[in-house]
């Protein structure tokens, strides 16, 4: 075993399990005859060679790390919501639908109008469960999943059925929303080769700063992590442990629900029917697990995932493999990030002899001042 410290073996860990993915995708390509070599190549120059492939690399990033973060916080409570897909989408939906519905309202008061929304709507669609859970003791990730089949079908009943139809093109596409309720930017856009960046990644950015915050300088982030570490111990405390439970989940289904309005105000300027869960809430789980629930980490996480998928493309188009070698490599990461207990084997974390005292072997310890302050009755003699 290698000797580390432990913040030394924090980054080694997620590191090693990225490394043995792209082996292991690797691996796949010469088993098919493909160039592993040509293929990262490729991946890399079109995600990171060229200021189109940078803004689209950063772009792709940025609901990643809004649902990383939502993921992160209802997992430093103790839970696995991979509600997320439903949630994100229940955001996006909604936000779509307030910037569709008042288009003459002034940009300053429409756009933080959507934003807000689609927020609140991922944190109804996530609080259900964690007032499920709370009261009666139902186990998150089963009403989780069920939510997302439901968020899939509700949405595309109200859009289908129940949105005006003059706000839709047809019964699967909504209307392009009008530039006074969008976070495109036109002069960012045009920085980086006219790509679909926009002003969501400064979002991000300002949700990631304050999760750091909340999770290490609040009451409210201290007691989060209290509850999720001990319940017992924290209810014990006076913390309440109901009450956590369902702030968490409301703060952590805000979060992706801000991932599908960066989808819909920022990516597409639309809403099209969802034939299934949006994958943004699958792939920000991963996220969040190979970041190691740090704002650092998940930064990179996402950065990472995205340079996989927009480079993933450049592998298919120049390249010639297939892009589903591209989802293997990262199942392959999410494999040896699932196993990481095993990977941190590898390593033994140091201990810093010089913080404790290590009496020797004839030193008994103080004596109570039986026999007058700094006294220690050592074997065989007094001092």
């Amino acid at each position: 075993m290698i000797k580390v410290t432990p913040k030394v073996k924090n980054i080694l860990v997620p590191t090693v399990s990225i490394i043995a993915g792209f082996l292991v995708g690797a691996l796949i390509m010469l088993a098919w005859s493909y160039n592993p070599i040509e293929a990262y190549s490729s991946m890399f120059s079109s995600a990171l060679g060229n200021m189109n492939g940078i803004g689209e690399t950063i772009r792709e990033a940025t609901p990643l790390i809004f649902i990383a973060v939502g993921f992160a916080i209802a997992s430093k409570a103790g839970f696995f919501n991979i509600g997320l897909p439903g949630q994100a989408q229940a955001g996006w939906l909604t936000s779509i639908w307030i910037v569709l519905a008042f288009p003459k309202l002034p940009g300053y008061i429409l756009l933080p109008f959507a934003i807000i929304s689609g927020a609140i709507a991922g944190a109804i669609v996530a609080g259900i469960a964690g007032y499920l859970r709370a009261q009666f003791g139902t186990n998150e990730v089963i009403t989780t999943i069920m939510l997302n089949y439901i968020v899939l079908y509700v949405c595309q009943y109200l859009m289908q059925q129940v949105m005006p139809a003059s706000l839709r093109i047809g019964t699967d596409t909504t209307k392009t929303i009008s530039p006074n309720g969008s976070l495109k930017i036109g002069w960012l856009s045009t920085m980086f080769g006219d790509s679909r960046i926009n002003g969501g990644i400064f979002l991000a950015l300002i949700g990631l700063v304050l999760y750091w915050y909340f999770m290490k300088k609040t009451t409210a982030g201290f007691e989060i992590k209290a509850v999720g570490l001990n319940p017992f111990a924290s209810r014990y405390a006076g913390m309440s442990s109901k009450k956590n439970i369902i702030i968490s989940m409301l703060i952590s289904g805000a979060f992706a629900g801000l991932g599908g309005v960066a989808q819909g105000l920022g990516t597409y300027q639309n809403y099209f029917t969802q034939t299934s869960s949006v994958d943004i809430g699958w792939d920000g789980l991963s996220v969040a697990l190979l970041g190691g629930g740090t704002a650092w980490g998940i930064l990179i996480a996402a950065i990472l995932f995205s340079v996989l998928k927009i480079g993933g493309l450049g592998m298919q188009t120049i390249a010639g493999i297939p892009y589903e070698i591209v989802s293997i490599v990262i199942a392959a990461i999410i494999f040896f990030i699932a196993i990481n207990y095993v990977i941190g084997k590898i390593f033994k974390t140091k201990t810093n002899k010089s913080k404790y005292h290590i009496p020797t072997r004839k030193e008994k310890g103080p004596n109570n001042g039986v026999d007058g302050p700094g006294k220690k009755v050592i074997e065989g003699s007094t001092n």
